[in-house]
């Protein structure tokens, strides 16, 4: 598969330790800034239909939890932290490049395994 890369939004558009929805090439993603890192993972939580991005973000634990039944995941890899939720989400690359928050799909990051 070709990797796609997308410039999506100023850095600073995301207030820190908060999450914003995006959707490129069909996913939905949930970019994740906690402090000045960013972090790009699957928007729907592994254990139902839910948008992640309506949850929590946790700074201190880089975790971000479902709204609707309080699964948790690791921002950077994707981990089900916790029940009910029990597989990973998939994670993205992503960078600020020039201020802009990139996006990169395609690159095999987003596998995931069952």
């Amino acid at each position: 598969m070709t990797a796609i890369t997308r410039k999506l939004f100023p850095f600073d558009e995301v207030a820190a330790d908060s999450v914003r929805r995006v959707e490129v090439d069909e996913q939905e993603i949930a970019i994740v800034r906690i402090g000045d890192d960013v972090y790009a993972i699957s928007d729907i939580c592994s254990h139902a239909n839910v948008s992640l991005s309506q949850g929590w973000v946790d700074a201190a634990e880089r975790t971000i939890e479902c709204p609707q039944h309080g699964a948790v995941f690791d921002v950077a890899t994707g981990e089900a932290l916790c029940l009910p939720a029990v597989k990973p989400i998939p994670v993205y690359d992503v960078a600020v490049v020039d201020g802009v928050v990139t996006l990169t799909l395609g690159t095999g990051a987003a596998q995931v395994e069952d």
